[in-house]
């Protein structure tokens, strides 16, 4: 018995004059001393031994614990010292801590809604899951209009769906309110495109709703021109094209220069030298009805924009689908 004590002191001495590391010191610690260790081991094995025995193997049980708890509180005083003496050197740099930072959408929404809010307009929002009424057919859409198609919407049932732009808002505020009227209705929408440089399933836009007497087209093109030098300057070009959309009569769509290739057409504009920015008109006469407001006495346009599309241009960036991948090395250049 003895001597099986002693070769287990010796292998216990043999090991500690080994450890150099905390990881070390920590390890032999945990082999002899903790719950499962060696010494609680014998301990355990007390029942087992003859009880004529049981005196002297406990005393030497009690002998070796003592023995190795003083070796390991010893060499836990030496790592302590030497921890003491580490001097901390404060020429080091410091490390910077990480700090958050807006996306680039929500930097460039918060641009446009800057620009709105001097102009007198207020926010409004809305729910992303809308209703077949207030998607298409308070917005003068017709029942076999291709936009109601599975191929272009993402419907939930046959009268719920994603909504594919924000002018359900439009309707919701006339809906609530009498004329004047001035909003912008920033949010996410949905549609089944393909995904690729310039067009994503989802993406986010801004429409803008102004209803008043005497509105006119003027002021359309004007806020719209004006809208463009604010955010990229005075040397922007707006292009208006002839359109047709079943809630503005009439209608258009706008275009930006595109400041990747100035002009002389890239994968981004594919190669016209233009970046479609979104549709504008002066609101229908049958979306006025719809909400009960008068046509023959109230005017107002409707313009949308895509916030994906005017960042790309904002920032140089060349693939929609960058905004998405959560990408920190992408995002943390903004």
């Amino acid at each position: 018995m003895k001597k099986n004590f002693k070769d287990l002191q010796t292998a216990f001495s043999e090991e500690i004059v080994k450890v150099k590391t905390v990881q070390e010191f920590e390890a032999i610690r945990i082999k002899y001393l903790s719950k499962k260790g060696v010494i609680q081991e014998l301990y355990a094995s007390m029942p087992q031994i003859d009880p004529k025995d049981r005196p002297t193997f406990g005393k030497e049980v009690n002998d070796l614990r003592q023995y190795v708890e003083k070796k390991i509180g010893e060499l836990k005083t030496q790592f302590e010292k030497k921890k003491s003496k580490e001097v901390l050197d404060f020429t080091l740099p410091g490390r910077m801590p990480f700090v958050g930072r807006k996306h680039p959408l929500t930097q460039v929404l918060d641009e446009v809604k800057r620009f709105f809010l001097q102009l007198g307009f207020s926010i409004a929002d809305g729910p992303d899951v809308e209703t077949d009424y207030y998607n298409f057919t308070a917005l003068n859409f017709p029942k076999n209009h291709p936009a109601r198609a599975m191929q272009d919407t993402l419907f939930i049932s046959d009268a719920v769906l994603l909504r594919t732009h924000t002018s359900p808002v439009q309707i919701r505020t006339m809906q609530k309110q009498p004329p004047p009227i001035r909003i912008i209705a920033p949010g996410r929408v949905y549609r089944r495109d393909t995904p690729d440089a310039s067009h994503s399933p989802f993406f986010h836009q801004v429409e803008g709703l102004y209803v008043d007497k005497g509105v006119s087209f003027a002021d359309l093109r004007a806020i719209i021109q004006e809208f463009a030098k604010y955010l990229f300057g005075d040397d922007i070009h707006v292009r208006f094209r002839p359109s047709f959309f079943p809630f503005t009569e009439p209608s258009m769509e706008y275009d930006f220069n595109c400041i990747f290739c100035r002009g002389k057409g890239c994968k981004v504009c594919k190669y016209t030298g233009w970046v479609e920015i979104s549709g504008a008109g002066m609101v229908h006469p049958n979306v006025f009805k719809a909400v009960d407001y008068d046509p023959a006495i109230y005017t107002g346009y409707a313009f949308g924009m895509g916030i994906d599309r005017i960042a790309m241009l904002r920032y140089n960036i060349d693939d929609i689908r960058l905004f998405f991948e959560n990408d920190l090395r992408f995002l943390q250049q903004f």
